[in-house]
């Protein structure tokens, strides 16, 4: 084990994959010369060639579409979104066609194809550059959407994403580059999809969180627990689609409380899905509503006082949890 950032940690992934097969390679904008907006892929183009590491045209469907053919053909092309609110101009080809071309060859055509990039709040991006994905992309079945909180869980699952046959879209989120972590060194550590993980036990109420939030609700967690004695088990989704929701259950059935967290906006979320899943599932458990933590329901700003107002913050958990404990 060693402490890498989780930019590093993908880096490394890429790296040993491209390693280890052949038939892997990355697409993108700017990631070759300039070596990537968030230097993701720095020095790879140096190390593995204009065959392997391929800048793009400013053309993301053609970047979609190329790849969901090079795919079909037996490579594993691996496509970074400067931004994923940029792979809305590829949504044909992702929805249309990398995620039914399996369903429509009746199991006979493998599509190992994952897209890759940032998602989520940014600082003084605005509303173009701010938005995240997770149920927009979790609505079609055919997809695998993963979203990691940490440096272990991001290279640990971008490999399985890498090794596998259905297309993967990979969600990271840009505040987290800079994150720390513990992460091995083996090569063959991979994390697989669709489990989720509790990170802190508690006995008082339960959180739900997934990428970035998941930090907070660990910060919120310790906070609670050292100031007011109240003990919350969080757990981290990790995938969206599937979703584990195993472990939320057997944690709501011992704390009776649930409270979910999303960076996006309320209506139509991630967490509507999880909080009405839970209600469906494990009603008869819960002593309180379930909770949802949510970003507003505007356009990014990109006054920087008015983005602050408009993301999901600590006093908003605290608030929830102790909303669903009746205090």
């Amino acid at each position: 084990m060693a402490e890498r950032t989780y930019r590093d940690a993908i880096r490394e992934a890429l790296a040993e994959e491209m390693n280890r097969d052949k038939a892997v390679l990355l697409m993108g904008e700017d990631i070759g010369v300039y070596e990537g907006t968030f230097r993701i892929t720095a020095g790879m183009l140096k190390q593995y060639g204009p065959t392997r590491v391929i800048d793009t045209p400013i053309a993301e469907a053609g970047m979609v579409g190329t790849a969901v053919g090079m795919a079909m053909l037996g490579l594993r092309p691996v496509v970074e979104m400067m931004t994923f609110n940029f792979a809305i101009v590829a949504a044909d080809q992702i929805l249309n066609h990398a995620a039914k071309i399996r369903y429509f060859s009746g199991g006979q055509v493998d599509i190992p194809v994952v897209i890759r990039g940032p998602q989520g709040a940014g600082v003084q991006l605005s509303a173009q550059h701010s938005q995240s994905f997770e149920s927009f992309y979790g609505h079609f079945p055919g997809l695998y959407v993963v979203a990691p909180a940490t440096p272990a869980d991001v290279k640990g699952m971008l490999k399985t994403a890498i090794r596998g046959k259905d297309p993967v879209i990979f969600l990271e989120n840009a505040a987290l580059y800079g994150t720390k972590g513990e992460v091995s060194d083996d090569p063959e550590v991979t994390v697989p999809f669709g489990v989720s993980k509790v990170v802190r036990e508690g006995a008082d109420v339960t959180v739900v969180a997934y990428s970035r939030m998941l930090q907070m609700a660990l910060l919120v967690a310790e906070k609670l627990s050292a100031d007011e004695g109240i003990e919350a088990e969080v757990i981290d989704l990790r995938t969206i689609r599937p979703l584990d929701m195993g472990p939320v259950y057997a944690s709501v059935r011992k704390t009776h409380r649930a409270v979910v967290l999303q960076e996006q906006w309320k209506p139509f979320g991630a967490a509507a899905e999880i909080a009405a899943s839970i209600t469906e599932e494990v009603f008869d458990e819960l002593d309180a509503p379930v909770a949802r933590v949510t970003g507003e329901d505007v356009p990014m700003p990109y006054a920087r006082n008015l983005e602050l107002l408009a993301v999901p913050h600590e006093e908003h958990v605290v608030k929830a949890i102790k909303a669903v404990l009746y205090r």
